[in-house]
């Protein structure tokens, strides 16, 4: 697996995301490389990109999947943009497990 697209911090960690709107379901599809070297985690989600709807279903998705509350999902940076950076509240190395998790699981099909 590439670099981990996520930061640890003292109260949860901090996600690099490309996401793709009207995406047919709400999921994460693995990681991606993007031009510039950074890794992202994929989300593809139903919601189309007005009105902020596809930004509340990544928090609705993110929060479901990492097991938080949908208030402890934060949007960074890239409101408007696919690229986002979210926050999410909670033990960090809990998180980091997870989010490793999907991730493969992702990758492997299931």
């Amino acid at each position: 697996m590439s670099v981990e697209p996520w930061r640890y911090a003292a109260h949860g960690v901090s996600i690099a995301l490309r996401v793709t709107p009207r995406g047919g379901k709400d999921r994460i599809d693995g990681l991606e490389t993007l031009a510039d070297g950074r890794s992202v985690v994929k989300i593809r989600v139903r919601a189309v990109a007005e009105g902020g709807a596809a930004n509340r279903a990544v928090t609705d998705l993110l929060a479901k999947e990492l097991g938080v509350r949908k208030g402890d999902v934060h949007p960074l940076s890239g409101a408007t943009s696919r690229l986002k950076q979210v926050a999410v509240d909670g033990d960090p190395n809990r998180l980091g497990e997870r989010l490793r998790h999907l991730i493969t699981a992702a990758i492997n099909g299931a």
